[in-house]
């Protein structure tokens, strides 16, 4: 989340001493699998040597602070660094842990985030990055340019050009290609005063700062109440700030670590590591056979998979990840925000609900992921064309035609009937299918008559809380049950699809146009104007798949789950407070505030 990864530090900003100083310098540097002292000599003339002074600082959030020598400096390019979670070199895969929440690059250099959303940070912008820095509720992303994009907190960026990028709690630090620092934000305890001169590495904690200088000593500065900026003497090649503690990687491979350890994340094992990642309440470290350890409160310790091995590692507030060779991300600790579940290709089609998600892969078996208190998303071992989840349980359509439904079985919900089917739909407390002639069937709760469906021909139905509705063949809907807030009144037209939430329903017309019905008190019912191919209706938001992939939400955002990220997707569905897309690839990515419990 916080340290510098895999891949050399950085030797980038000696070409620019010039505007710092002039010296000779040794740095150290690290590699994956061993360790390795490279000597550098870098010549600067006096004229560029800049003053060793620092700017004032205040208090106020937005702040920038930084060393004089450092103002207007625009210059440089691409990053080696990384304080923020994963290695930063070219355009690997790469990944950085937040505080509830996860990122990562894939090989495009775009942005892919996954967990907590309340302030945005899990829906990044369009566009390649070449490192990403991920905590508390904002991210920051390096373009290939050297500027920075950040998303979620109120933060604003520095201008300029940057070669590394590290998030704190409520401040941040970026590392300019000469080597100086620049920090913003929260400057209460000092963290966003960087000491001037030059660094090879930078690592933003909750409220204090480190950086490494090129000889390999280190430097904190900010809040130092439990001793996280009391730096020990040493040469170091890496260097992880915590949340109230730090923790630098030595040149013999050992850890030290300092600050703060009430649950020994500052007292680590022996070595030797070739990386480490400080968290909040954990911080884990590679070996050199590329094994995970890591050390602090033993709930979350307790579930590193010892015998996985990674090129990368990054640990967030209470959970950590690990990237391995082929790509693959493997996640343990809290998954209280989802951060730790990244479900991978390839689906063909995915269902949400409040609290669990389920997709069908392409092989017909079902996949699912978040609650599971009632067995909601334990699916059976068999194939399906198609599934459905609803509160606290899930449906499948099997590949025979027979309906299998598992979870919470209040009302007789998961309890479906004899015979062949070719839709369904699992609602609150009661699930539909159509039969092979288009005649619809419930079961369920029915006080309200939602599970007792009118007779004819439908060619899809969707249930919702406490009503249903249907596409005729000839396009019209129907819909039965609840009619408070006129939620089972549709309007005239024709309409191609329908979708029904808790309170409101919407469908798609026939020029692909949507309209909506019923609630509208968080403008759940007033969809974005435009042509769209998909319509998914859920608690109290909407959302819409246009033509080119994008997708389009309206209602409540109080957890950013109107917020998708600008990426294509085949297929939308809402649940209560959160969204998910199924990409081209295969791959589900989802948005808003999808709680899990912890594993």
């Amino acid at each position: 989340m916080r340290g510098l990864l895999s891949g050399q530090i950085v030797l980038l900003f000696l070409l620019a001493l010039s505007a710092c100083s002039r010296s000779t310098l040794t740095t150290k540097s690290r590699t994956d699998a061993s360790m390795q002292t490279t000597t550098v000599t870098s010549t600067a003339t006096n004229a560029d040597t800049a003053q060793d002074t620092t700017a004032l600082a205040t208090a106020d959030s937005g702040t920038i602070t930084a060393n004089d020598s450092c103002a207007g400096e625009d210059s440089g390019g691409g990053s080696e660094l990384d304080a923020g979670g994963f290695t930063a070199i070219g355009y690997g895969f790469q990944l950085a842990a937040g505080e509830t929440y996860t990122c990562a690059l894939p090989a495009d250099g775009s942005a892919y985030c996954w967990g907590d959303n309340r302030g945005g940070e899990s829906v990044p912008p369009a566009g390649a990055f070449t490192q990403i820095s991920a905590r508390g509720y904002q991210t920051c992303g390096l373009r290939p340019d050297g500027s920075l994009a950040c998303w979620g907190g109120p933060a604003t960026p520095a201008d300029g050009s940057f070669s590394q990028i590290s998030l704190g709690f409520s401040h941040s630090c970026g590392l300019r290609p000469n080597g100086c620092v620049v920090c913003w934000g929260d400057n209460s305890y000092g963290q966003s005063t960087p000491p001037a001169g030059v660094y090879s590495q930078i690592s933003a904690g909750d409220y204090h700062t480190c950086g490494l200088r090129p000889d390999g000593t280190a430097v904190c500065w900010g809040n130092n109440l439990n001793g996280e900026c009391a730096s020990p003497a040493g040469v170091f090649i890496q260097i992880s700030a915590g949340g109230a503690y730090t923790c630098g990687l030595r040149d013999d491979g050992s850890v030290a670590c300092w600050g703060a350890s009430p649950y020994g994340q500052a007292t680590p094992p022996n070595g030797p590591f070739t990386q480490i990642s400080s968290g909040e309440f954990l911080a884990c470290g590679l070996r050199a056979d590329s094994s995970p350890t890591c050390w602090g409160a033993a709930s979350y310790v307790a579930q590193t998979p010892l015998t996985s091995r990674f090129t990368e590692i990054s640990a967030g507030r209470r959970h950590a990840c690990g990237l391995g060779a082929d790509g693959s991300v493997t996640c343990w600790g809290s998954d209280d925000y989802g951060q730790c579940t990244r479900k991978a290709g390839s689906f063909v089609q995915i269902s949400a609900d409040s609290f669990h998600n389920c997709g069908l892969r392409a092989d017909s078996t079902a996949a699912c992921w978040g609650n599971n208190g009632d067995g909601e998303s334990t699916p059976p071992a068999t194939t399906f064309t198609q599934i459905s989840t609803g509160q606290n349980d899930t449906c499948g359509l099997r590949t025979d035609g027979s309906v299998s439904c598992w979870g919470d079985n209040t009302f007789g919900k998961s309890t479906p009937p004899a015979g062949t089917f070719t839709q369904i739909t699992a609602g609150d407390f009661h699930t539909c299918a159509l039969l092979a002639d288009g005649s619809a069937t419930c079961w369920g709760w029915n006080d309200y008559g939602q599970s007792s469906p009118p007779a004819g021909a439908f060619t899809q139905i969707s249930a919702g809380d406490d009503h249903t509705c249907g596409v005729r063949a000839d396009g019209t809907v129907t819909c039965w049950g609840d009619s408070s807030n006129g939620k089972s009144s549709p309007p005239a037209g024709a309409f191609a699809q329908v979708s029904c939430g808790w309170e409101h329903a919407c469908g798609l017309q026939s020029d692909g146009s949507i309209a909506c019905w019923g609630d509208n008190t968080y403008g759940q019912s007033t969809p974005a104007a435009g042509t769209f191919t998909q319509v998914s209706a859920g608690g109290y938001q909407t959302c819409g798949l246009r033509p080119d992939g994008s997708v389009a939400c309206w209602g409540d955002n109080t957890f950013g789950q109107c917020n998708p990220p600008p990426e294509p997707f085949i297929q939308v569905t809402v649940g209560l407070d959160h969204a998910c897309g199924l990409r081209p690839d295969g791959f589900v990515n989802c948005w808003g505030a999808f709680v899990t419990p912890d594993p």
